[in-house]
């Protein structure tokens, strides 16, 4: 963590990710099992304060993860979402008791629209759940959250006697989210400065913020609700939600340690890691980061105007306010190759941040050398494209094994494909209207399934004529959906990497689900 000047406890503000749990609600961002726990434990050790781990109630597979992190957490506070239910709370009681730290953070709707049209219940029987969910889940655990579902929208008078009532009821932590989006700073930081001046026990709780970005404010409406005295932030990595997302773990962190003078408050967000938190989250999800994403973005520290270089190679805090190392971006050139070996690749590895383990160091040196003889040179950008789909594809049960597509102007086109199907080795042969069709028909012949194709998209992950192509493919079924990216230098050839790889989610997670019921049954 950068050390601030004149920390006090009293501006510190505790950073609470809920990446796990509102994160993965962004449509086909959903990860697996596997993957939440590693993402829990970078969160854990970058220090962040409090991990929503997810939603227990919602299924046993948020439950199981939920548990699981809350048995390995070393440092944070392991929180579990619930509804005012008290099915709902109890549930989630039992997936964090075994955290060193354990949380249950409960919502209820507040506002006019959303007790009249969600909850169709009078105010009255509003507040009195608020004191019986709350008094509730003070009978599992000492740290309770009480959220104002809608609070932006909430009439004020009405928001006071819940947050007072919560309080009484033992809640810890007061979160009055802006749940659409809708709000702006000057609103939001006047809202909880009232709450506070106006709540006769408000001094007995931290204050919350958690902020949707549909109107491009969440960051600037968390950091307005900071100085309107909340002292915790609920943020994502990459700022990935429902939506437009939520605010940005990076961005509300690095606001604070880059205009401490205008932002007075610290947290213990260690910023060195940001970036590798970055790739992870994006190579679990399959959700790319946007080229010009402040901080974490490829394009964050590039600069290409004439003027800027100029100024750079004068002097960097010219055109930059935060050198990329302190959230660590290491200055790089394209020094690899084919001639380049194992240590050369892995020094490379831990200047992009990334930590794997030998076997995974093993599998990406081997497709690293792969791509080094039909590719000059090795970008940065190719490597991380290596290690994403390294890290997405390492619990696949169906794999790639050779593809081969006639195609021209002379229709129609014609995909052959190998694939392992769990150590079975099967081939077939498919027509199509072009040829990316033909190699999903093909797919499809060989693992016949009923999912839907919603998204395809392709970009260049470097530039020229030898570039990795890169896709991204979401697949639906049953009301889940599943996102999965590719690389390759042939364009067709990482279209099916990335098909495989949604489609190996739906069946990994068909087969928990099928085990859980089994398992149920006995």
């Amino acid at each position: 963590m950068t050390t601030q000047p004149h920390q006090s406890n009293q501006d510190r503000v505790y950073i609470f990710d809920t990446t796990l749990r509102d994160g993965e609600q962004c449509p086909g961002a959903t990860m697996t099992f596997e993957e939440k726990l590693k993402v829990a434990e970078t969160l854990d050790s970058m220090g962040v304060d409090i991990i929503e781990a997810g939603y227990p109630y919602a299924s046993d597979g948020d439950f199981e993860a939920v548990r699981e992190i809350a048995k390995r957490a070393q440092n944070a506070v392991i929180c579990g979402l619930s509804r005012a239910a008290l099915q709902d709370i109890d549930r989630c009681g039992e997936a964090v008791k075994h955290a060193k730290q354990g949380r249950i953070h409960t919502f209820l709707s507040t506002s006019p629209v959303h007790m009249k049209y969600k909850l169709q219940m009078e105010p009255e029987q509003v507040f009195q759940m608020v004191i019986s969910s709350v008094t509730r889940a003070r009978n599992h655990v000492d740290d309770v959250e009480w959220s104002a579902e809608d609070a932006t929208r909430t009439e004020f008078d009405f928001l006071c006697r819940c947050v007072e009532a919560a309080i009484n009821a033992g809640a810890t932590t007061i979160n009055l989210p802006d749940t659409v989006g809708y709000a702006v700073p000057e609103e939001y930081f006047d809202m909880f400065k009232r709450i506070r001046e106006n709540v006769p026990n408000s001094d007995k709780a931290r204050f919350s913020v958690h902020c949707h970005n549909d109107l491009g404010m969440a960051v600037a409406n968390s950091l307005a609700g900071v100085r309107g005295g909340a002292r915790q932030i609920e943020c994502t990595i990459n700022g990935i939600g429902e939506r437009a997302g939520n605010a940005a773990l990076e961005e509300v962190v690095m606001a604070m340690r880059v205009r401490n003078d205008k932002i007075p408050y610290w947290n213990n967000i260690e910023s060195t890691t940001l970036t590798h938190a970055s790739k992870l989250v994006s190579a679990a999800t399959s959700f790319p980061v946007q080229y010009n994403k402040a901080i974490v973005g490829r394009n964050a520290f590039a600069h290409e105007s004439g003027i800027h270089q100029d100024g750079m190679i004068k002097n960097a805090s010219t055109y930059e306010i935060m050198l990329p190392e302190t959230v660590g971006v290491k200055a790089t050139s394209l020094v690899m190759g084919k001639h380049s070996g194992r240590a050369g690749l892995i020094h490379k590895l831990e200047e992009l941040g990334f930590k794997l383990s030998r076997n995974q160091i093993d599998d990406v040196f081997v497709r690293f050398k792969a791509l080094a003889d039909r590719k000059k040179d090795i970008y940065d950008e190719d490597i991380e494209a290596l290690v994403d789909e390294e890290l997405a594809n390492a619990q696949n049960v169906i794999k790639l094994v050779s593809l081969t597509v006639i195609a021209g102007t002379h229709g129609p086109q014609r995909a052959t494909m190998k694939l392992d199907i769990d150590g079975h080795i099967r081939i077939e042969e498919a027509e199509g209207n072009g040829p990316v069709d033909a190699v999903f028909k093909c797919i499809k012949s060989l693992v016949p399934h009923e999912a839907t194709l919603e998204l395809y998209q392709v970009h260049a992950v470097t530039e020229g004529t030898d570039a990795q192509a890169e896709v991204s493919v979401r697949l639906s079924h049953n009301g889940r959906s599943m996102t999965a990216r590719g690389s390759d230098p042939d364009t067709l050839v990482a279209s099916a990497k990335a098909y495989l790889g949604a489609l190996n989610k739906l069946v990994m997670k068909h087969e928990r689900d099928n085990a859980r019921a089994v398992s149920a049954a006995e």
